[in-house]
């Protein structure tokens, strides 16, 4: 029973953290923090999932390692948007500039 009040809370995490992560449209800081949000979730119905069928939580280590490029992907984006641009706005980045 518990087991299935932590997923259902976990389920809905995820559907809140979607809707953020549609509706922020003015900042990249808020679309990524929001998208870690979700990595988070995921990792953590995985982490249930896998010990709930007693298999081996190797596969969360590579779950991982593909979360943390994918942050290090992100955050490198935001750097060189804010270096050429001034700050991060969606509004100021145009695909037509130089």
């Amino acid at each position: 029973m518990m087991n299935l009040y932590i997923y259902f809370m976990l389920i809905m995490m995820f559907m809140f953290s979607c809707i953020t992560f549609v509706s922020s449209r003015k900042h990249l800081l808020c679309t990524l923090l929001s998208l870690e949000f979700m990595v988070l979730i995921l990792f953590s119905l995985l982490l249930f999932y896998l010990s709930f069928m007693n298999f081996q939580n190797y596969f969360s280590m590579f779950f991982l390692t593909f979360c943390v490029c994918e942050g290090v992907l992100g955050l490198s984006i935001l750097v060189s948007m804010i270096r050429t641009h001034g700050n991060d706005y969606f509004q100021s980045f145009s695909i037509l500039q130089c």
